[in-house]
């Protein structure tokens, strides 16, 4: 796989994981909880799924060549970019009105 197709595969990915807290209810779309789920637990699974892609952009990148190093600037603009992808998501479970 060239460089380019990991490359949308990690936004792809990004973009699934961003959305994944505000679908369900349940934590990790695996664990029942009695209720709603809180905020507080959505944003928790939100950093969780962006240390998980991360890992997985790192496991990818390793498999094309060296990993580059990373400053926190990298860090702080792909979790920016991270929050921005599950905007959809949280539009959807706070903000839209189902009649």
């Amino acid at each position: 796989m060239n460089s380019s197709a990991l490359v949308w595969t990690v936004i792809a990915l990004a973009l699934v994981a961003a959305n994944l807290p505000f679908v369900s209810n349940r934590l990790f779309l695996v664990i029942s909880l009695s209720g709603q789920k809180s905020l507080a637990w959505r944003l928790l699974e939100l950093v969780l799924l962006y240390l998980l892609v991360g890992a997985a952009a790192v496991g990818l990148e390793h498999s094309i060549g060296r990993v580059a190093s990373q400053g926190w600037e990298f860090y702080v603009v792909t979790g920016c970019l991270f929050l921005t992808l599950g905007f959809p998501g949280f539009v959807y479970r706070y903000l839209y009105k189902r009649s």
